[in-house]
């Protein structure tokens, strides 16, 4: 195998936020670009007309993460782009109820879509780069919460726990295709999906994060574009966490309300 795989990428969920942010930035970088979206059709032609103006292409189709089918969208997608070279898995959604509250029907919605979804896409999108013989780039956007829990997001964190095993499992299996597969862990990002405008990740305060804000969608985008490129080469079946050091808070708080936690 190569791995001199083309500039031609997928990115689920491409509406807003992180999607967005990456798929623009892979545009910078000279990728062609597929994207997706669910129910935003709007955001999802503001992110192509981005694409456009920085010269790469960009097709747009809408995608229901839950359907059994949907990895015939990467098919498509894969076609109108004339090849593919990567996959950014990023499309998902949260939760926050009790696990003691919630129904199986929402529950089964959760995981269809975080994790069921990301899984046929992956398959797919696996499938052609074999076929093609070139290497390739699978990224799987997870959360801290593929590591730690969270009171509130029982399925949430199943699914993007299973994620994180799959992205491992994985990258032993297609290891010798040259593909290499990774996740990116984020932790509090300023995005729709949150209820924050991209500018609160630099003025909302978080005591209780060791870089004391939240996060701003380039800079989930800028590690999804190094794992997206050449230079990640010898990178394959790790978490890369980009949470302003939220990991590290276990022995602390998180939430804690002032700075105190700095102190001896």
């Amino acid at each position: 195998m190569t791995g001199a795989y083309p500039r031609k990428a997928i990115i689920t969920g491409a509406d807003s936020g992180i999607g967005q942010a990456t798929a623009e930035l892979l545009a910078t970088e000279g990728f062609d670009v597929g994207i997706t979206f669910h129910t935003d059709a709007a955001g999802a032609g503001h992110t192509r007309e981005e694409i456009e103006r920085r010269g790469a292409k960009c097709f747009v189709l809408q995608q229901d993460l839950t359907s059994p089918h949907t990895g015939d969208i990467v098919d498509e997608l894969t076609g109108q782009l004339g090849g593919l070279g990567v996959l950014v898995n990023n499309a998902g959604t949260g939760q926050s109820e009790p696990a003691l509250d919630m129904s199986y029907d929402r529950w089964r919605e959760l995981l269809a879509t975080d994790l069921d979804g990301a899984f046929l896409c992956a398959q797919r999108a696996a499938r052609h780069l074999v076929s093609d013989g070139h290497g390739g780039r699978i990224i799987n956007v997870t959360s801290v919460h593929e590591h730690v829990p969270r009171v509130g997001s029982a399925a949430y964190c199943a699914a993007k726990g299973g994620l994180g095993m799959l992205t491992k499992v994985l990258a032993l299996e297609l290891s010798r295709y040259a593909i290499t597969v990774n996740s990116v862990a984020p932790g509090e990002i300023a995005t729709p999906m949150t209820g924050k405008d991209e500018a609160d990740a630099y003025f909302e305060e978080r005591p209780g994060n060791p870089l004391g804000r939240p996060g701003h969608v380039n800079e989930v985008a800028s590690v999804i574009g190094f794992l997206a490129s050449p230079r990640s080469a010898y990178v394959t079946g790790t978490s890369v966490v980009v949470d302003g050091g939220l990991m590290g808070m276990a022995a602390h708080g998180h939430d804690a309300a002032d700075a105190s936690w700095r102190d001896v």
